[in-house]
């Protein structure tokens, strides 16, 4: 199975994964998600990255998707999983945002991660982009 992992600052990842259940269905086994609350420390994350991925048995694979590369739930994230023997299985992006995370989920099971990851990161970056309504201006009445 492929698992994907949402890790983030706040309660990001818990976001996305409400929005998943919406748009894919609850009660996904193979979503998983935690979050570095304020006031927590890293050794709690840890704890929370350790309880999520204890499903991953060793012919898994995981797809990691975090809100920033370089902030301390991806670095946390990371530390964890080396410490568990799974880097070696496991594809991390950082710069979550919705459109790549619905079409991980949507694709995953039917391409190879390096190549689904290849493709969803150009479809991310195209879905970001300004959005502008124009207003036209009632005609004036004789």
């Amino acid at each position: 199975m492929k698992y994907i992992l949402l890790v983030s600052h706040g309660t990001m990842a818990q976001g996305v994964r409400s929005v998943l259940d919406m748009l894919v269905g609850e009660g996904r086994e193979d979503i998983l998600s935690t979050s570095l609350k304020n006031g927590m420390g890293a050794d709690e994350l840890a704890e929370n990255v350790r309880r999520c991925v204890s499903v991953v048995k060793e012919e898994d694979e995981l797809l990691v998707f975090a809100d920033l590369i370089g902030g301390s739930p991806l670095t946390t994230t990371a530390d964890v999983l080396a410490e568990e023997g799974l880097l070696n299985r496991t594809t991390m992006v950082g710069g979550m945002n919705l459109p790549l995370v619905v079409g991980a989920i949507v694709s995953k099971d039917s391409m190879e991660t390096g190549a689904l990851v290849d493709m969803l990161i150009p479809e991310a970056k195209e879905a970001l982009r300004k959005f502008t309504v124009t207003v036209s201006e009632p005609e004036d009445e004789i």
